[in-house]
């Protein structure tokens, strides 16, 4: 990120919490502490959905299986 907008958005944040009391201010320290200190969150690699389908059915089979299951409602409500 841009240490320009990053310093912005600490300016602002801290413009929000200087007015916060001593136990909340600490608390909020302690809680950023431990999210650096932590370990970081794995990401989803999205790339996994990503390939060919797999099925034991032959696509006339999986095609026959997407028309049964469709239903058409063909009746128009009035306003």
């Amino acid at each position: 990120m841009n240490t320009i907008v990053t310093n912005k958005m600490v300016k602002s944040y801290f413009r929000y919490m200087r007015n916060w009391d001593t136990n909340t201010k600490k608390d909020l320290i302690i809680k950023l502490t431990e999210s650096i200190d932590s370990n970081p969150i794995e990401k989803f690699d999205f790339s996994s959905c990503y390939g060919a389908w797999e099925d034991s059915r032959s696509a006339d089979e999986i095609m026959d299986d997407l028309k049964s299951d469709r239903k058409n409602n063909r009746e128009i409500e009035e306003f």
